[in-house]
């Protein structure tokens, strides 16, 4: 089977030119080429049966660990003179087609029924790791072959380092949405800081990107109002809620969350996408905050992510993560919501 995706070389000389040992290198890019695109874009296969995360783990880590080993086999027998000649070359490059064939059939067991958010983490370490075989393979194919150059070596660190990221993903779904949520939570808490940061200089926030000549002081353009100032606030206050619903979400989730039955497994991926929609509404808002303010931006983008979060606490609240003692901070939030969507909208209406 794996000897289908190298032509016939039998009748080629067996010298040990450079062009004769690129030909099975070049099939292997384009296999893996191949594979890396069907893994990205394809679907898992459904099984009925009971399915095996922690078998799949371990075999899932098994398949990582040779394609590591056959990545650094390649890499050392280009790495100096001589050659290997084009049958080693062969048989090295169908080694690694084996390997990464092996890696991606494991990929493809695990079903969507064990959480979409798991499997797209898990699906976005194995392209990983297939590209960075592809880069080692284009570096060897693109380098005078009598040393071991610095991109050789960088290109095959690429291949170890993307292996080893494997140890660090989530086992399932409720790890999964734990990501999300950790990578949500520094976004928003940048931004917040950023804000907050350019409030407390006294002068406009933008004073060290513009030339003296370029910014008459008298120019309202470059610093924020009094009413701005006002409009911030309750801004910030939003964007602040929001941090505190990504903030107890993560322990609900610790606490409570579940993947013991489809339903509850879908209701985490349901929060992982909503969630991944709240750092973007949190940055739009904070963009228009700055000077000049854009009062209709400001509106707009408060309007939006005060709906958002809405939303966001409502699927919370039919979750199985949100328990009794939840219910108060998820009403909590609703209402500081609320409250600083008002303000916001009250401030923009008054008369500068």
């Amino acid at each position: 089977m794996y000897h289908a995706a190298f032509p016939n070389f039998t009748d080629m000389s067996a010298d040990n030119s450079v062009g004769n040992v690129s030909v099975p290198l070049r099939n292997l890019l384009n296999s893996i080429q191949c594979m890396k695109d069907r893994v990205r874009d394809g679907e898992s296969n459904e099984s009925d049966g009971a399915f095996d995360l922690s078998n799949f783990w371990d075999t899932l880590n098994q398949a990582v660990k040779a394609v590591s080993q056959e990545a650094t086999k390649l890499s050392v027998a280009f790495s100096k003179p001589p050659l290997p000649s084009q049958q080693d070359g062969e048989k090295l490059s169908e080694s690694i087609l084996k390997s990464v064939l092996s890696l991606s059939t494991v990929y493809y067991w695990l079903p969507k029924s064990q959480g979409v958010s798991l499997r797209r983490q898990v699906r976005d370490a194995t392209v990983e790791v297939l590209e960075g075989v592809i880069q080692l393979v284009e570096v060897i194919l693109s380098s005078p072959l009598q040393s071991l150059s610095q991109e050789q070596l960088t290109s095959t660190g690429g291949v170890w380092s993307a292996c080893d990221s494997f140890t660090q993903l989530p086992r399932d779904n409720k790890a999964a949405l734990l990501v999300v949520l950790s990578a949500q939570i520094g976004v928003v808490k940048d931004a917040i800081e950023e804000i907050e940061q350019a409030l407390s200089e006294v002068q406009d926030p933008f004073s060290d990107v513009l030339d003296d000549d370029q910014d008459p002081r008298g120019n309202q353009d470059t610093y924020w109002s009094e009413k701005d100032r006002r409009v911030i606030g309750p801004c910030q206050g939003l964007m602040k809620a929001s941090a505190a619903c990504l903030r107890k979400l993560t322990s609900a989730a610790k606490t409570l969350g579940d993947v013991s039955t489809p339903q509850n497994v879908a209701q985490l991926d349901d929060l992982a996408d909503i969630i991944k929609e709240i750092s973007p509404g949190v940055d739009d808002l904070a963009l228009c905050l700055y000077p000049p303010m854009d009062y209709s931006g400001v509106e707009e983008n408060v309007s939006k992510l005060a709906a958002l979060l809405k939303k966001v606490l409502e699927i919370i609240r039919c979750s199985h993560v949100c328990g009794e003692s939840h219910l108060t901070w998820v009403q909590f939030l609703k209402g500081a919501v609320d409250h600083n969507l008002q303000k916001t909208k009250e401030l923009l209406q008054q008369d500068s």
